[in-house]
């Protein structure tokens, strides 16, 4: 079930991604955690509504910065345990890197980048606040790949490891304390302002149901993939019954396979309806 914006935290995907919209939120949240002083920060993306960003099919709820160095951050909430999270960085600096070429800029360009994800569990159980990784030779550790390419986990029930006071006093308040510095207390009053503010009210609403639209796609997607699965091998009652959808449904999956060959699932879960009987 959807929270309702009411009961959102700052651990929420669309709370974290809606306070760090405002560079004096996420300025200070880099330099406790990477502990430098930037200047300034951009954003990668235009400053549209929520609801504009996520129109595309793969739905993201990070924060895709700049700096005046040119140098690239993006960070992430993370409350669900994972097994994919190593993958999942390797990702998103694919997507840093691919986001970058694709501007006909040449390797060598190639920014220096951060992904960063603060997570609210120990992804991986050895009690560190804070695991940084980066590419490093096995066979000599000293030596450096230089790719300047760095992923930071940060596990908010961490107690191993020296963090200054104002990262320690984040980590605690993404764990569920109470704020206990400047900051947090300035993060906790974001967070107020957002639930009651009329138009993220609009966009939690608007962003929920695209969620939603994505996940029923997502559904009969699978049911057209099962369907040319087992097509011909089964009577349509029994079809119908094993992709769990009606049998008029099934009819015009049928129908639609039929008469556009080239349709790949996606698109013929997207253009048949499956509301039908």
């Amino acid at each position: 079930m959807v929270k309702p914006i009411d009961e959102l935290t700052i651990t929420d995907d669309f709370m974290f991604g809606a306070v760090m919209r405002d560079p004096e939120k996420c300025k200070p949240l880099l330099e406790m955690i990477l502990g430098v002083r930037i200047n300034k920060i951009e954003y990668l993306e235009p400053q549209k509504s929520i609801a504009k960003r996520y129109e595309s099919k793969s739905i993201r709820l990070d924060v895709y910065v700049a700096d005046d160095m040119r140098t690239v951050y993006d960070v992430e909430i993370q409350t669900e345990t994972k097994k994919s999270l190593p993958k999942r960085t390797r990702y998103y600096q694919g997507m840093i890197d691919l986001h970058i070429l694709e501007k006909g800029e040449d390797y060598a360009s190639l920014k220096k980048s951060f992904v960063i994800f603060i997570c609210t569990y120990d992804p991986f159980g050895k009690g560190r606040r804070v695991y940084t990784f980066e590419n490093r030779c096995i066979e000599d550790t000293s030596i450096s790949l230089g790719d300047e390419a760095t992923k930071i986990i940060l596990n908010a029930k961490g107690t191993v490891g020296e963090v200054n006071e104002e990262l320690h006093d984040l980590l605690s308040y993404m764990d569920g304390s109470a704020p206990n510095s400047d900051y947090t207390r300035e993060l906790d009053k974001a967070v107020e302002e957002i639930r009651t503010d009329e138009k993220w009210r609009r966009e939690y609403m608007v962003l929920n149901e695209m969620i939603r639209e994505s996940r029923r796609l997502g559904e009969r997607r699978r049911s057209v993939a099962q369907i040319r699965k087992f097509r011909g091998r089964f009577n349509s009652d029994e079809l119908a019954e094993i992709c769990f959808i009606s049998p008029e449904a099934l009819k015009t999956v049928l129908e639609a396979i039929d008469a556009h060959p080239d349709w790949d699932d996606e698109q013929v879960a997207e253009n048949v309806d499956f509301e039908s009987g």
